[in-house]
């Protein structure tokens, strides 16, 4: 899949996006997409062809549980040494991400699609598998659970690290339940993953497909967007015109693979555009919205803001619609070639907005490794 980079646009005021860095175009007929993705290496093709990549074949939902988990001390233990052991940048066994999966299942499937989110919390964007980067951000933003957090999707592909950017993450998200929350974004999904690197890696990794199987399945229970003490409506991507209430989102079924088109697709791939109106999008997926799109978003259901990721902002983050919508985005250095900073948005308890800035973190050298198609990773 040949694709250029636009030349990202400079500055943190109005509108000041990359038009899309992150254009994974989604064709309604992936497997064209993916068989061409992959065309240059047929061992590619033929690992692929070995599985089924059906949702549920992991197994880490099979005995779910009929009420959240709750934590033992040997839970808590458990997810210590986990959690120590990643922060190193050290992958878990492909037994422990089974284990991890599983008891992740027990607590995210009982989280709303609109997830209520107290103040004061810290909202993050893309991070793309740049683990040293992610560890600079809890520096940055402070430890949790000292520090509550949202994370607003795209935990995988492109870095190096996708592997224990995500099991981090989850791992996180077990032990503290209710200090840290992980959106979905349009790359927690299956067909993209294939594509744009965590599917390779955790080949690499593991030697097999079972640990992307059980973090893919895991993905499909991700609640899609979060609602900031009922004024900031937090997604990855941007609105649809399927949806024209919170309500709405609520009553979507999400425990699914992202689907190509309609309102959860929409929530994961749409982006603001500086002209009005609906108008279609050069990803592939999801539409671009205008500021009276916004606006009316925003009024009728009494918000003050839309935060949202899912676009390379050279200052970590960017105003849009006349500040009815932000996009923040926490990979500095983006694919480790695109110079710009990193952001988080911290949210007081009187709704007071603060943007903390940050560069790459200083990290040992990254791994030489081959890849199938080069082009992918950015």
């Amino acid at each position: 899949m040949d694709m250029e980079i636009d030349e990202p646009m400079h500055g943190s005021g109005e509108d000041q996006l990359s038009p899309t860095l992150d254009e994974d175009m989604h064709s309604n007929d992936s497997k064209k997409r993916n068989t061409k993705a992959r065309s240059n290496d047929e061992d590619a093709d033929e690992e692929l062809d070995d599985f089924d990549f059906k949702p549920g074949s992991s197994g880490i939902a099979d005995h779910k549980s009929s009420r959240p988990l709750e934590l033992t001390n040997t839970n808590i233990n458990q997810l210590d040494q986990w959690i120590e052991h990643l922060g190193k940048c050290e992958p878990l066994s492909e037994d422990d991400v089974a284990r991890l999966c599983k008891m992740a299942v027990d607590v995210l499937q009982f989280e709303e699609n609109v997830k209520p989110i107290n103040v004061p919390v810290t909202i993050c964007g893309d991070v793309h598998g740049q683990f040293h980067d992610l560890l600079e951000l809890f520096k940055i933003g402070g430890p949790c659970p000292d520090t509550n957090y949202l994370f607003m999707g795209d935990y995988v592909d492109r870095g190096y690290y996708s592997v224990e950017t995500v099991s981090y993450l989850v791992a996180m998200k077990v032990r503290y339940p209710h200090r840290i929350t992980i959106l979905r974004g349009n790359h927690e999904s299956r067909q993209i993953t294939q594509v744009y690197g965590f599917y390779d890696e955790c080949l690499r990794k593991y030697g097999s497909a079972n640990v992307w199987k059980m973090f893919t399945d895991l993905f499909d229970y991700f609640p899609i967007t979060a609602l900031v003490d009922n004024k900031i409506f937090c997604l990855h991507g941007g609105l649809s015109p399927m949806i024209e209430t919170i309500d709405q989102v609520r009553e979507l079924n999400r425990i699914q693979e992202v689907p190509h088109e309609g309102p959860m697709c929409d929530l994961l791939w749409s982006d603001p555009d500086d002209r009005g109106g609906w108008g279609i999008s050069a990803r592939g997926a999801g539409f671009t919205f205008g500021q009276d799109i916004s606006e009316q978003f925003n009024h009728t259901n009494d918000l003050s803001l839309i935060a949202r990721a899912h676009q390379l902002v050279m200052d970590g983050y960017a105003w849009s619609h006349q500040q009815n919508v932000v996009t923040i985005f926490s990979a500095p250095n983006y694919c480790y070639r695109c110079g710009n900073q990193a952001a988080i948005m911290e949210v007081d308890e009187n709704h007071n907005r603060q943007f903390l800035q940050y560069d790459p973190s200083v990290r040992p050298g990254e791994p030489s490794v081959s890849r199938k198609t080069p082009d992918y990773f950015l």
